[in-house]
């Protein structure tokens, strides 16, 4: 059942799924602070935005890494 709600398939560590997530959960952040925002513009807000956004730029250097990572031939599969 590949379908199934909170099933999710193994997965090595060194793999970009993990980044992706985190890219996910970051973007999830914004979404949530711009809201926030809206309803009542504050300057803390503003520098949480910011972090956000700074840590994004890590996760992109992360996807970088693992994705050249990914592509280094290692273990073929037979």
């Amino acid at each position: 059942m590949s379908g199934v709600t909170g099933y999710t398939v193994p997965s090595r560590e060194d793999e970009p799924i993990h980044t992706v997530r985190t890219i996910a959960r970051i973007a999830q952040m914004l979404i949530e602070l711009r809201d926030e925002y809206v309803q009542r513009p504050r300057t803390d807000i503003l520098d949480q935005i910011e972090q956000r956004l700074d840590d994004l730029m890590v996760q992109r250097d992360e996807l970088k890494h693992r994705i050249a990572h990914a592509k280094k031939p290692t273990d073929q599969a037979p």
